[in-house]
């Protein structure tokens, strides 16, 4: 089976006489087959036919039969005779980066970086949606393998995305929150982590640009429960040929919400960007895994999504693993369109899954 191509093979046995016909019955929809697919002279016990041209992530529904002493056709039930009906679907083609959401157009600023080796093959870092009221970024995508992870690269310094203007980023990038804002509570999270960028040293600094961070609860939040999310992802790559595709943000209200947003403020002396800045009420992950034919195809697929409200939690009673929800539930609450290039047939039932183990096992 490939992305649009099948063989389908059968058998069969106690004809009373040599079968005039043998082949399929297939077709999109369960038990409506409509189209045939015939070996007309076979004498054998073996069917099996071969069809071309099928659309790619589709299910398909056949079923054998046999005609003996008698035409091929549903109205000769007594001389045409036919086998279980089962199902195959054909491999998915992704039509670009699987880690992207849907873009509309109306953003204030969509980007991507790269590593030290340009646009090309390993070196895709991160891609992000900036919004200038919040002074964040409501999305941020990447792939996260085994290579990725691994190195040395350390960077540690905050500083300005040099993409957008710096009037319009958060002025954290040479003090912390707890300076500029009077609130040590608070650190600059980041949204990819640097952790899951230890290979390449241009990769692990744009990490640290003030676009890829937002005030988060230190603590009991970035230091516990959510870091315990981003290790728990770093341990699904053992090896460079794993991929976890990653889509990550902050939340402020959920689609037609009505929620209080609060304030960190600008600190007496200090010149804060802005002076008032909204702080997120919730913070969620998606993450995707596919597996792949010998022609590079995507044959299936598992997501997993967590929402997260931003704020404290007890480390011991409190897990990440009891906070998932569907990739579906995470676009009904932020409005996004995630994965969008995992063909439909496979999204359907990847962004349904809730189930922290079955997304590891997958």
């Amino acid at each position: 089976m490939s992305s649009t191509g099948a063989t389908l093979s059968g058998s069969y046995s106690d004809a009373t006489s040599t079968p005039t016909a043998s082949g399929f019955k297939w077709g999109t929809t369960s038990g409506s087959l409509n189209n045939t697919a015939s070996n007309d002279s076979a004498s054998s016990g073996e069917i099996s036919a071969s069809l071309t041209g099928l659309t790619p992530g589709t299910t398909y529904y056949y079923k054998a039969f046999v005609t003996v002493n008698g035409t091929e056709d549903y109205a000769l039930q007594s001389d045409t005779f036919y086998g279980t009906e089962y199902s195959f679907t054909t491999a998915a083609v992704a039509t670009g980066w699987l880690e992207l959401p849907a873009v509309s157009g109306s953003e204030d600023f969509v980007g991507r970086f790269y590593g030290s080796g340009g646009n090309t093959g390993p070196n895709r870092n991160y891609s992000y949606y900036y919004d200038y009221t919040y002074y964040a970024s409501l999305w941020v995508a990447y792939p996260l393998s085994g290579s990725h992870k691994s190195g040395s690269a350390s960077t540690s310094s905050w500083r300005y995305n040099p993409n957008i203007d710096n009037s319009k980023q958060v002025k954290v990038n040479s003090n912390s929150y707890g300076t500029m804002y009077g609130n040590d509570a608070y650190a600059r999270g980041h949204q990819c982590p640097n952790a899951d960028r230890k290979s390449d040293d241009d990769m692990n600094l744009q990490t640290y640009y003030v676009t890829n961070q937002t005030p988060q609860l230190q603590n009991n939040f970035n230091g516990s429960i959510w870091g315990s999310l981003e290790t728990a992802e770093r341990s699904l790559v053992s090896s460079a040929s794993d991929t976890v595709y990653v889509v990550t943000g902050p939340a402020y209200r959920k689609v037609n919400g009505s929620e209080t947003i609060n304030y960190l403020t600008g600190a007496d002396g200090q010149s804060a960007n802005p002076a008032s800045l909204p702080i997120p009420n919730y913070y969620w992950k998606a993450l995707l895994k596919v597996k792949r034919n010998g022609n590079g195809e995507i044959t299936s697929a598992s997501a997993i999504g967590f929402w997260f409200a931003h704020r404290d939690y007890n480390s011991n009673t409190e897990h990440y693993y009891d906070f998932t929800v569907s990739v579906d539930q995470i676009e009904t609450w932020t409005g996004f369109d995630l994965f969008t290039n995992l063909p439909p047939s496979l999204q359907t039932t990847a962004e349904a899954n809730t189930s922290w183990s079955t997304f590891q096992s997958f």
